[in-house]
């Protein structure tokens, strides 16, 4: 127990924002111009992966690529 507490304590926050980074991905409603709402696709760092017309396509653009979403407020 004691050589896992040391391993979290070892994290730069560099390696800690990148966890879960390759796996991990949410969605979120973005404004497009005159009033249109498309969804973004982010990874778990914020960076945009895709833009998509609808939830249902973010969805399943998720599981294609076997990325777990997270929610996020």
């Amino acid at each position: 127990m004691e050589k896992i507490a040391q391993s979290f304590q070892e994290m730069s926050a560099g390696d800690f924002a990148a966890l879960g980074a390759q796996s991990i991905a949410y969605v979120k409603a973005i404004a497009l111009q005159e009033g249109q709402v498309a969804f973004g696709v982010f990874a778990a760092d914020g960076r945009p992966l895709a833009t998509v017309p609808s939830l249902e396509i973010a969805q399943a653009l998720l599981r294609q690529n076997d990325l777990e979403a997270a929610l996020v407020h």
